[in-house]
């Protein structure tokens, strides 16, 4: 068994390390292609979004109230208020709606 360990610990290792490295030294030329450097444009807010929103819903002991923030950070963001605005105001928010959920 310990020995099965390190050898997957050894196979991560070698796949995280080749996913970094390939990239770097296979593409040498400035990326031209406009889908592609979109594409990569947006991957950081994607992967932010994908392990923030479900965060959000189960992070609170009321489902409802964790998506109703949601919403409401949403709209105050859409309105134009500030990152700590916005947390502030979804936090006190889902303080109340727990409350009297």
């Amino acid at each position: 068994m310990q020995r099965n360990m390190y050898v997957y610990i050894l196979v991560m290792a070698a796949v995280s390390y080749t996913i970094r490295v390939l990239p770097l030294t296979l593409i040498r030329k400035p990326i031209r292609n406009r889908f592609i450097r979109s594409f990569l444009y947006y991957v950081p807010y994607v992967t932010l979004a994908v392990m923030t929103f479900p965060a959000m819903v189960q992070a609170t002991q009321n489902p409802l109230a964790g998506a109703l923030a949601l919403v409401l950070g949403i709209v105050l963001a859409w309105l134009g208020l500030g990152l700590f605005g916005v947390a502030a105001s979804c936090c006190i928010f889902v303080f109340i709606l727990e409350w009297f959920l």
